[in-house]
């Protein structure tokens, strides 16, 4: 009797984890749908510069260029070069939550005087996957935007002030790239 209470208990588990995968992947689909019409809404009502566009129809990511390399600044990424950047941070509101420029954190009353606003350096494998394509796509001395879906950013857990499922923009400008090592 108890072994089969134990099987239809089983059974009833084994379901609901089968059913909750299914959900988990309609949930992710939609909610990458949402912010896709979410960032194209923003990019139909909002003026940027424009000098150059990518969008990347299935991750949803998109980049505007509001300022192109030099032609001999060409440089190819590896995920190991350590890179020097200036970025700006904000959610679809426009709402600014991090920035390495100290004119922004001022106009946007996030200045913290104990922060130095300087260009940030890292390894470009260490950050956030939207992060990380927008670098990885420009060159030395460009500024562009770049528009990341939820998935390519904090997903479903957020972090900080940064909620679940938040859809970001990140105003970037490439500095300098260091090479990293070479397998």
């Amino acid at each position: 009797m108890k072994f089969r209470i134990f099987a239809i208990l089983s059974l009833i588990a084994g379901s609901f984890a089968f059913a909750s995968c299914i959900d988990d992947e309609a949930t992710d689909a939609t909610i990458l749908a949402n912010d896709k019409a979410a960032i194209l809404a923003y990019v139909d009502t909002t003026t940027i510069v424009n000098v150059k566009e990518f969008h990347d129809e299935e991750s949803g990511i998109r980049m505007i260029w509001q300022l192109e390399a030099q032609p001999d600044t060409i440089t190819e990424f590896y995920s190991t070069d350590t890179v020097t950047v200036n970025y700006t941070g904000k959610f679809l509101t426009d709402q600014v939550f991090e920035t390495t420029l100290e004119s922004v954190a001022r106009a946007n009353q996030i200045y913290n005087q104990n922060k130095t606003y300087e260009p940030v350096q890292f390894i470009l494998g260490s950050v956030i996957a939207g992060f990380q394509f927008g670098i990885s796509q420009m060159e030395t001395g460009e500024k562009a935007t770049v528009f990341v879906p939820s998935r390519y950013a904090y997903g479903r857990n957020g972090q900080g002030n940064i909620g679940a499922n938040t859809p970001l923009i990140f105003e970037l400008e490439l500095v300098k790239v260091n090479p990293g090592p070479r397998n």
